[in-house]
């Protein structure tokens, strides 16, 4: 995915096209490296998005932004209030052909005098930054993401400072005129593949580009620069001034490309890309709407994963913890096997006692007990009589053997612990936004793994759905996606004869197929147990064994915590899950 120079292009295009003249009503920051400002213009109101997160970093206007804003502003938003709220947009540019663009707005500072400052929006992944700049003498007044010495000496940005670029990167702006023979001599300083010499050589063009102008001028992308002839360089110096030629005029064609048998975004680009010819493609007039519906999900899935790390890392020290004691409690349970020697022992010294006499340090005496009444060596505490040292070992032997049936116990206990943690860890995995990772960390406070901020015991509601699918044979099959949906699934919507399913002895979700009083075909049966495979920690497994029987024969024992039932009466199917047939069961939400 390439938010390249040209996506940059676009997005300027249509910015300056909408929001050129528009007035700044209002300015939010819902997430740390994220700027929402809403803009009214030409009686129409636009929410422009700036976000300089590490992994999605991007300029859009928003249709559809939920996110929620915190009930204190942080300082960086009460700045940008400070200076630019109530201001007029005056120009929205690209910085050359780079990964820049620069917004100026014009608005009245303390003294009432007109004043203009920049919005500069850096999007260069985990350099990302905006920064609001004195447009008259460059001076930052702040950045979202403050950069001293000790982060780097090439280049601060720090209020007070003056605003200078990146560093150069010694490449060609695409956009301006480039002769044939300047174009070649380029490409030929370049040592390795002629479509890395493309992006390596000019400015603001990302690999895809460099393949696709390859591919229009039917030249393999991977011929070394030295091997390509005058031909060569001159079929791709046309493809690159064709592609540019409509970049200049801001002749775009903002386009998704999907792989419809995974149901996933391949790619993303403000131009049609050709290599992409056997994906769909969705195709819009806005570049921003096209970046809104790619970075919806990912955003969010991003976001996730960050809050949750403080999460998933607490959970896999308890859970190392449990594997070594896991550990342990075996062992001790391999030791408590062999309870039964130390009877004998006492028994032999007992039989034994007129030829042992106290001192000595260990006996050898016929074993009556071995069939084949072999001779023993037993260990003697030399401190102790005959007598105390048989005592010795019929202790140890009652404390083995009531041992053995305790140490049982703990390990049933520590296994349980073990399969409910890795389910949460499957669940966190699983989330699909905010709300469902908030499910979870209630959860864990109720159950005593976290501090609970709810102190209140009554269950809350469900805020979040689970999956739903439909079956080849119109049969409705739902997934949860945490414990909490779970168990709302398998004892409140599902009835006595519907189909639970789940993976035999691995951590997943609990799937329920809906008969309606219908008879369940082998097909749906299979697709059920392919779901509850590839919601499971065995995912990427094959032959993935899964239960199932009717919902009727499943019970929840007092006092088991969440999403943890019991069942009995079942049948068991081996699937291997796959990703294609997930996609093609799955029901579109519109």
């Amino acid at each position: 995915m390439a938010l390249d120079g040209l996506v940059i292009h676009s997005i300027v295009d249509e910015l300056h096209s909408k929001l050129l003249g528009g007035k700044i009503d209002k300015v939010y920051q819902p997430e740390n490296d994220e700027v929402v400002l809403h803009i009214r213009n030409n009686k129409q109101n636009f929410k422009l998005v700036l976000s300089a997160s590490a992994s999605n970093p991007r300029v859009y206007l928003a249709n559809d932004y939920k996110k929620e804003n915190p009930i204190n502003a942080p300082m960086f938003c009460m700045l940008f209030r400070k200076h630019i709220q109530g201001g007029n947009i005056v120009n929205i540019s690209q910085v050359g052909f780079e990964r820049i663009i620069k917004i100026s707005v014009e608005s009245f500072d303390e003294l009432k005098e007109k004043t203009t400052k920049d919005i500069i929006v850096e999007i260069m992944g985990r350099h990302s930054n905006i920064i609001l700049t004195h447009s008259l003498d460059n001076k930052i007044i702040d950045s979202a993401k403050r950069i001293p010495p000790s982060i780097s000496r090439v280049r601060q940005l720090l209020p007070g400072l003056t605003y200078d670029l990146p560093p150069e990167q010694n490449k060609l702006n695409p956009l301006n005129d480039i002769s044939l023979q300047d174009f070649t001599n380029t490409l030929k300083d370049f040592q390795g593949n002629i479509f890395k010499s493309i992006y390596s050589k000019f400015l603001g063009i990302s690999p895809i580009i460099a393949k696709e102008i390859c591919f229009r001028a039917k030249v393999d992308e991977k011929t070394d620069t030295i091997d390509c002839s005058d031909e060569i360089f001159n079929l791709i110096y046309i493809e690159f001034l064709n592609l540019f030629k409509n970049i200049k005029s801001n002749n775009y064609t903002p386009c998704m490309f999907i792989d419809e048998s995974i149901d996933r975004v391949i790619d993303f680009s403000c131009v049609n890309i050709n290599l992409f010819s056997t994906l769909s493609s969705v195709k819009d007039d806005s570049m921003s709407k096209i970046l809104e519906d790619y970075y919806k999900t990912k955003d969010i899935k991003d976001r996730i994963h960050q809050r949750s790390s403080d999460l998933r890392k607490s959970i896999s020290i308890k859970l190392d913890r449990l594997y070594n004691k896991l550990k342990k409690q075996n062992e001790e349970l391999l030791e408590s096997e062999n309870a039964d020697s130390y009877k004998v022992s006492g028994e032999l010294i007992t039989s034994y006692i007129y030829m042992i006499e106290k001192g000595m340090e260990s006996v050898e005496v016929d074993n009556f007990y071995d069939p084949e009444y072999k001779s023993v060596k037993i260990k003697l505490n030399k401190n102790l009589t005959p007598s105390e040292n048989a005592q010795k070992y019929f202790k140890k032997y009652t404390k083995m053997k009531t041992a053995k049936v305790e140490i049982n116990n703990q390990i049933k206990i520590s296994e349980e612990e073990i399969h409910y943690l890795e389910n949460i860890l499957l669940s966190i995995e699983n989330c699909e936004n905010l709300a469902e990772l908030l499910d979870i960390r209630e959860e864990l406070g109720k159950v005593g793994y976290l501090k609970s901020q709810n102190k209140s015991k009554k269950e809350t509601k469900l805020t979040t759905k689970p999956h739903e699918f439909l079956s080849s044979d119109g049969f409705k099959i739902l997934v949860g996606k945490n414990n909490k949906q779970n168990d709302h699934l398998t004892l409140k919507v599902a009835d006595n004869n519907d189909i639970w399913l789940h993976t035999k002895n691995i951590p997943g979700s609990h799937v329920i197929i809906k008969c309606e009083g219908k008879e369940v075909s082998d097909e749906t049966l299979f697709e059920g147990a392919m779901l509850a495979a590839y919601f499971s920690k065995s995912k990427m497994s094959a032959q993935v064994p899964v239960d199932y029987t009717k919902k009727k024969n499943i019970k929840k024992p007092n006092g088991a915590k969440p999403g943890m039932v019991i069942y009995e009466t079942n049948n068991t199917i081996y699937v291997t899950p796959t990703e294609e047939l997930v996609a093609k069961l799955k029901v579109k939400v519109n």
